[in-house]
């Protein structure tokens, strides 16, 4: 700090400086969280059959559908509840689970229940479960209850999913829907004249490039509007390929990039919306009256109960509030919607609306290009196909955000992820994914061809994710914030039955697209609870195999088990006993190293976990055996499996614990002794020493270095697969200086630990294959059957924990479940 700095002109620096942070947040959400809701307008009232608003009250009642939908759902629900019910700054479905795992004991993620006290913090810590009361009691008690509520996150997410394969589908087909109806006007222009079919391959030659390979196919013997639909079809899918090839660039890029496309596109829906209410039916404003839904509820059939399907997409993106948290400030979100989405959409619903009123006769009147002036339109169709692009930013975002979690939860197969952004740790793009949802998104479109089916599939996606977060959040409003159970019922009865009738109305619409959703659903929950199942088995399995701690100290030297120089560091899951795979290993090969470490990943329903509390060591047996368990805990969201000096920081962490065991340190109890907190740092010469050599080698070799560190399941960039050279830079660990502070025991072991990295390490994994007992049911046949194919498609251990291929030592064992 500036010592000539007064505190007043410190404070007001700061106010600026956040000031200057939250406005380009706000501006980076725009193209981000609200891209989704900005370019609802272009396909709610499109994907309304015209014979079904046959008159003014129609129109008049849907529009206040949408405007209390907007009000009720988006801005009350969303912007001034949800927003609050944040997971240490994260949001959307998983979040909410989190909450609730941890403050209601409801998880049911693979951890060993006799080890919980080593898993979690400490009394003082956030883990600290809150005072019992009667909803808690029930939840906890019934086991029934946790997996009902592990399958609602799992179904929200699937609808995320969902979404965002939908919503690029639906968004762009709408915008292209314009270039279409151009294509149609001058179709209908050209055929009530005289002019030949040359004079129209020319017209159709300064359109668009496509044109030659349209007429490739000879347009005189085929009919014109085919002919137009596979340009629309071809114009729609090269957006979508741009688009899912933008991802790679991460959501700060991308917003940067598609934030100005939406703001121009906001400005010019919402004044000409005001223009429109002005020039055609300034009436309009007071049909937001609540008044008009009763008449729509009063004179209901099943013909009109069917329109709610599409009016329900006004709040489409309205989830990405919440979901995109962890990306962005609670603040800018909230405030770009209040002072600036919100508005504009009700202006341009508003102008939409009133168009419609007064031009009920004309041809499309209902799609937002005919509510255009004529002057606007060319502008309209054009900044249509890029804002449709951009809309669809918020699902595919969501979707990797979700998918994250999942992976962290071991609710999904292993995937790469990449963190795009070194500050904003939530920032994330998964390759394979992306790929995944283009295919499936071009499937979609080329299939349908048509916005209404889409739409309807859309809609019950957007919905049915909106109906997840009601009913998590009531629990979290009893059990977390710990209010009346009266408060969370009314939050649950008052949203709960609004969004329950809309999804009566998209259920309706199941045959006209909406089926495809289930198709959607059935695929992703299929292998989410596959890989969720055969995850839980399978450690279920290595907990009730596990060999007990003395049968590697004790009875391991009657064996005839030899030592060898070096480091084995051995993966598992469990965090108390011996593997089974390993003592598969010792009983056929009677040796191991010198050092070994047992090293256990273990995800905490928390999205991020402090750096000075990440890892627990612990020692196995007595200190001449050198055998060590670090346990490395991280949230859902934390960027440590980005990590490239991994190993060296359980080398470190372990130099650590030698030093702070028999002094008064933070640790927690175990069935094996003690585990010590390390991470904080320690008085100078008390620890190891790293050693940066600029010197490098070549060849794959068993000492390891800063750029093949390891790192959990799922996250780092790949590495070669195959055994050719690499360029690696050597790190290497020394002893403090000689000091009066460090015991001469101490100072032995730390020797024995860094001659060991000298010798090389190897890494000892499972390779362990399922297979179902004789006589299982189906259900448990199929769901492991599905695992397997997963597993074994999915990314390899070996490839993401950044494993040298010289060094890796792989226990192949069959498990019978």
């Amino acid at each position: 700090m500036d010592p000539g700095l007064s505190p007043h002109t410190i404070s007001n620096e700061f106010k600026r400086k956040t000031w200057k942070q939250t406005f380009l947040l706000s501006f980076q959400i725009v193209g981000v969280v609200y891209g989704q809701l900005s370019t609802a307008p272009l396909y709610v009232f499109g994907t309304v059959q015209e014979s079904d608003t046959f008159s003014e009250e129609v129109v008049y009642e849907l529009f206040s559908f949408i405007f209390w939908t907007l009000t009720i759902i988006s801005l009350l629900k969303y912007a001034f509840i949800v927003l609050r019910a944040d997971d240490d700054g994260e949001g959307g479905v998983f979040a909410l689970y989190s909450l609730l795992c941890r403050h209601a004991k409801v998880g049911l993620l693979p951890n060993d229940r006799s080890s919980n006290e080593v898993m979690h913090y400490e009394a003082e810590s956030p883990f600290k479960i809150k005072v019992e009361s009667r909803a808690r009691r029930a939840i906890e008690k019934h086991k029934s209850s946790h997996y009902i509520l592990l399958f609602l996150a799992l179904f929200g997410s699937c609808m995320t999913i969902g979404d965002g394969v939908l919503t690029p589908a639906l968004s762009v087909l709408s915008a292209s829907s314009g270039v279409q109806r151009s294509l149609s006007a001058i179709t209908h222009r050209f055929s009530s004249s005289d002019h030949t079919q040359e004079s129209v391959s020319k017209a159709l030659e300064r359109l668009s490039y496509w044109e030659d390979y349209i007429l490739s196919f000879q347009a005189s013997t085929l009919p014109f509007h085919f002919l137009c639909m596979m340009y629309l079809s071809r114009q729609a899918c090269a957006i979508l390929v741009f688009l899912f090839m933008l991802q790679h660039f991460g959501t700060r890029k991308i917003g940067f990039m598609f934030a100005p496309v939406i703001v121009v596109w906001l400005l010019l829906i919402g004044g000409v919306g005001a223009y429109n209410i002005f020039h055609w039916n300034i009436e309009i404003i007071y049909k937001i009256d609540p008044i008009y839904m009763l008449r729509f509820v009063r004179s209901i059939d099943i013909k009109r109960w069917r329109l709610l399907g599409s009016i329900i997409l006004c709040v489409a993106g309205s989830e990405a509030m919440f979901a995109h948290l962890g990306h962005f400030s609670k603040k800018s979100i909230k405030i770009t919607f209040i002072c600036l989405i919100y508005p504009l959409l009700v202006l341009c619903y508003a102008g939409q609306a009133a168009y419609m009123s007064k031009n009920l006769h004309d041809e499309h009147f209902n799609h937002l290009r005919e509510a255009m002036p004529h002057q606007w339109r060319h502008l309209f169709v054009a900044l249509s196909l890029f804002a449709s692009a951009v809309g669809s930013q918020a699902s595919i975002t969501a979707s990797f955000s979700i998918i994250n979690q999942c992976l962290a939860l071991g609710c999904f197969p292993r995937v790469k992820v990449i963190h795009t952004s070194k500050k904003i740790h939530g920032q994330v793009y998964i390759p394979d994914v992306n790929w995944l949802l283009m295919i499936l998104s071009l499937t979609v479109t080329i299939s349908f061809q048509d916005m209404v089916k889409i739409g309807n599939a859309t809609g019950l996606a957007v919905i049915s994710g909106m109906l997840v977060t009601t009913s998590l959040m009531s629990l979290i409003i009893a059990l977390y914030w710990e209010k009346n159970l009266t408060v969370s019922a009314c939050f649950l009865l008052c949203f709960g039955i609004f969004e329950a009738a809309y999804l009566s109305a998209c259920l309706l619409n199941f045959h006209k697209g909406a089926w495809y959703l289930v198709v959607l659903l059935a695929l992703s929950m299929t292998i989410m609870l596959a890989w969720h199942y055969g995850t839980m088995k399978k450690y279920e399995f290595d907990l009730h195999n596990r060999v007990p701690v003395e049968w590697l100290t004790d009875f391991s030297p009657s064996l005839g088990v030899s030592r060898v120089p070096g480091i084995g560091f051995i993966y598992t899951d469990i965090v108390t006993g011996i593997p089974a795979f390993f003592s598969h290993f010792i009983t056929n090969l009677p040796a191991f190293h010198q050092v070994l470490i047992f090293v256990s990943f273990k995800s905490l329903p928390v999205p991020y976990v402090e750096a000075s509390r990440r890892y627990l060591i612990g020692r196995i047996g007595p200190k001449d055996y050198r055998i060590y368990r670090c346990i490395v805990r991280y949230g859902y969201c934390d960027g440590i499996r980005d990590t490239d000096d991994f190993e060296e920081q359980i080398i470190r962490s372990i130099g650590e614990f030698i030093t702070m065991e028999q002094n008064n340190v933070e640790t927690t109890d175990s069935s094996e002794g003690r585990m010590v907190v390390v991470g904080k740092p320690l008085p100078v010469g008390n620890a190891l020493v790293s050693l940066n050599d600029n010197d490098t080698y070549m060849g794959p070799g068993n000492l390891v270095d800063n750029e093949a560190q390891i790192s959990p399941v799922g996250d780092s960039m790949e590495t070669d697969k195959d055994c050719s050279p690499v360029m690696r830079k050597k790190v290497r660990f020394m002893l403090p200086a000689n000091s009066p502070k460090m015991q001469a025991s101490i100072r032995e072991e730390l020797q024995a630990l860094v001659d060991a990295r000298e010798s090389g390490s190897a890494y000892f994994l499972d390779q362990s294959h399922l297979v179902v007992r004789d006589g299982s049911n189906f259900l448990k046949r199929f769901l492991i059957k599905i695992y397997v194919v997963c597993d074994k498609n999915s990314r390899q251990p070996p490839v993401a924990l950044k494993i040298p291929h010289a060094a890796l030592v792989e226990v192949g064992m069959v498990n019978t479940i």
